[in-house]
């Protein structure tokens, strides 16, 4: 599913395979958290804990969920070298992923058995028009399955069944549009305290208790989604470990994904997350995850326009802008085409992406679009701090 003011809110919330294996004894400051690549588990101490203590203590589980920032390069490399080591100890495994919608499992499929190119994945699995993130993030834990042959499973539920819901209600939904949802339990109180402070910045606040109930069905129908997916395969495969690729804000605290997963009577389940090393550790509550990664502020984002496009004929479609993007302030709206960068052509979404990726902090880029039967240019400025 597509990043939605939904989402955003809510969440806001050449492969290397090795971890540091040492122990760490000195104890976190307080003026900034640990070292980056240190494991700490949340309490009241904040305890290091080694990687080797780490997957031993995640061996007997039957679901790993590992929450990341979609845009963080850094998180996608820690799942990645998670992931490895998990397999190394439970080869049988699989590995679940938020990015798909479930009805794109025959997609995955394929991947799996090296039947498509990069290009062709990508454009069968819908990846810009359902996700738009970058994929560069996110393919070395694809073809890490594929090289490994792990299933790859599809969990997310399309973006049109939770709007419907946020709008509607769960009871309104016909049953031949839930895609084989069961009804999600109900949030636990600290879940509905945490959704109750996202309501109040939402614009779904103006509908008042109607629509936060609403607005909490179509989280836990999210949530349980992709429960089900989990669930599903290890009914199937009992013996199996899922490793989950989802939004931190669907793991924290174990209130979305893991609570769905118990009452699907999937029980152990383990969730871990980062934490900025430059915020105190005080700041890590008791509870968080099972574990917590500590990962350094990233020098500079790698460019980005903020948007979610598709081939088209004559260029690249315009599907929809991220607010506060670059695209945004340069005034690219949904449905214009972008035709070219800097004075070349751009004929697909790949020469669009290399030309944004080119750019050095501070600059700007010229950019050649149609907006209905008129051309016009636009300046995409590149903030100076990558930011």
């Amino acid at each position: 599913m597509r990043p939605s003011c939904l989402r955003s809110v809510v969440a806001a919330v050449a492969v290397a395979i090795a971890l540091p294996l040492a122990a760490f004894a000195a104890p976190p400051s307080e003026a900034s958290c640990g070292r980056p690549g240190q494991w700490l588990v949340p309490g009241k101490t904040n305890a290091p804990l080694s990687t080797v203590a780490l997957v031993e203590r995640l061996g007997d589980r039957q679901a790993v969920l590992l929450g990341e920032a979609h845009e963080s390069a850094e998180d996608h490399r820690w799942q990645l070298h998670t992931l490895a080591q998990l397999h190394a100890k439970r080869p049988q495994l699989a590995l679940a992923l938020e990015m798909f919608p479930r009805r794109l499992q025959p997609v995955l499929d394929r991947w799996v058995a090296g039947e498509l190119t990069e290009s062709e994945f990508l454009r069968q699995a819908e990846w810009e028009k359902v996700w738009g993130f970058d994929a560069r993030d996110y393919l070395p834990l694809f073809h890490f399955a594929r090289m490994n042959r792990l299933p790859m499973l599809a969990m997310n539920v399309d973006r049109a069944l939770v709007d419907a819901v946020a709008r509607e209600g769960w009871e309104a939904v016909p049953e031949k549009r839930r895609e084989g949802i069961s009804r999600p339990a109900r949030p636990s109180a600290e879940y509905l305290k945490y959704l109750r402070r996202v309501f109040e910045h939402h614009p779904e606040k103006t509908r008042g208790e109607k629509g936060f109930a609403t607005f909490t069905e179509a989280q836990t129908v999210w949530d349980r989604g992709m429960a089900q997916t989990i669930a599903e395969h290890l009914q199937k495969n009992p013996d199996s470990l899922v490793v989950g690729i989802l939004g931190a804000g669907h793991v924290r605290h174990g209130y979305g994904v893991a609570h769905q997963l118990r009452d699907l009577g999937i029980g152990r389940v383990a969730g871990l997350v980062t934490w900025n090393q430059a915020e105190a550790c005080s700041g890590i509550a008791d509870g968080l995850a099972d574990a917590v990664r500590i990962v350094a502020e990233p020098a500079a984002n790698p460019p980005r326009l903020g948007i979610s496009m598709e081939d088209q004929k004559d260029g690249v479609r315009v599907v929809s802008v991220v607010a506060g993007s670059v695209a945004e302030q340069a005034g690219i709206k949904p449905d214009d085409v972008i035709v070219g960068a800097a004075g070349q052509p751009v004929r697909d979404m790949q020469a669009l992406r290399y030309a944004v990726q080119r750019q050095p902090p501070g600059t700007w880029l010229p950019l050649q679009l149609k907006r209905g039967g008129d051309e016009q240019e636009v300046v995409a400025r590149f903030p100076a701090d990558g930011k």
